[in-house]
């Protein structure tokens, strides 16, 4: 594909792809302008399934104009086959900035325009479904891009109903294990707490040194999600303040209902970043009321873990 010009683009590199397809530095020949171009992998291109996915991708994405939302211009059928074309960005996945270590004041810099992010695709009835470190792009210059909407599901019809519009079969898991919500690794309808719980997962791990549930298998670690409350990460690092472990914490409330929105991880990201004064407190959903059924049977089972260990 380098050096091929394809429609009015001529293809400089490879930047990378995974499963959902491969992604190219381009030259819009027309503007003058960088682009990044994705293909569908030529397996996937024979699909329906995977060609409507594509295709909602680029639905998704082009409806929510965000500076914190990768851009798309437009979707080109081609003999090489269909691709998006992007706006190029310049900069690094936030895996690999948290590889070299990040301290938790541009964590929270980062966390906020995420969160950002996140708000104005949900207000737009648009859940994400695979917030990972992949996922979320750092520029040079501090500003970040959300990218990939790939899995994306609409929540909110043409019409404003709500409802729920699945490219997935029923039961069909979707999402990167290590990022999954508990309700989306148990395949139930999905609300915009689920990406705040993979937000959860995304800022634990950049903030605590390690994924809340790490275990030796991807299923393990589903496990976890599933069933394990997270150690607070404050005692992985101390240097995490009372505040940004609640809102953490907060995230990863397995009950969907008590999980904050965006727009309040957002508030609390940004006393915490110094952008308004601090002592803003988060809300915690405490009014909802919980679920006691089996709660017995569960104080159970764990007075019997206990004694075993």
């Amino acid at each position: 594909m380098i050096g091929q010009t394809i429609s009015h683009y001529r293809i400089v590199e490879k930047l990378g792809g995974g499963g959902m397809g491969m992604v190219y530095k381009a030259q819009d020949l027309n503007l003058g302008r960088a682009v990044a171009l994705k293909f569908l992998p030529e397996e996937l291109a024979r699909d329906a399934q995977s060609l409507d996915r594509f295709r909602h991708e680029a639905r998704s994405a082009s409806a929510l104009n965000h500076p914190n939302i990768v851009t798309v211009h437009e979707i080109v059928d081609s003999e090489a086959g269909s691709f998006l074309v992007m706006e190029w960005i310049q900069g690094e996945t936030l895996r690999k900035s948290m590889q070299r270590g990040l301290d938790l004041s541009k964590l929270a810099r980062y966390g906020i325009q995420v969160a950002r992010g996140l708000r104005a695709a949900h207000e737009a009835g648009i859940i994400h479904r695979d917030i990972k470190p992949e996922n979320i792009m750092v520029r040079p210059d501090g500003y970040v891009k959300l990218v990939d909407f790939g899995l994306a599901v609409t929540t909110i019809s043409a019409n404003g109903e709500t409802g729920s519009l699945r490219l997935t079969r029923e039961g069909t898991l979707v999402g990167t294990l290590a990022y999954l919500s508990p309700e989306q690794a148990r395949t139930e309808m999905l609300e915009s707490s689920s990406d705040i719980f993979s937000l959860g997962l995304v800022l634990y791990e950049a903030a605590a040194g390690r994924h809340p549930f790490a275990a030796p298998s991807q299923f393990a670690t589903v496990n976890g999600i599933l069933t394990q409350i997270p150690l607070a990460p404050s005692r992985l690092n101390s240097e995490i303040s009372h505040s940004l472990e609640q809102l953490i914490l907060a995230m990863l409330e397995k009950d969907a209902r008590l999980r904050p929105s965006a727009g309040e991880v957002e508030q609390v990201l940004e006393s915490l970043g110094g952008a308004k004064p601090a002592g803003q407190a988060l809300i915690l959903r405490t009014t909802v009321d919980r679920k006691t059924v089996g709660r017995g049977q569960e104080l159970a089972e764990l007075q019997t873990a206990f004694s075993a260990a």
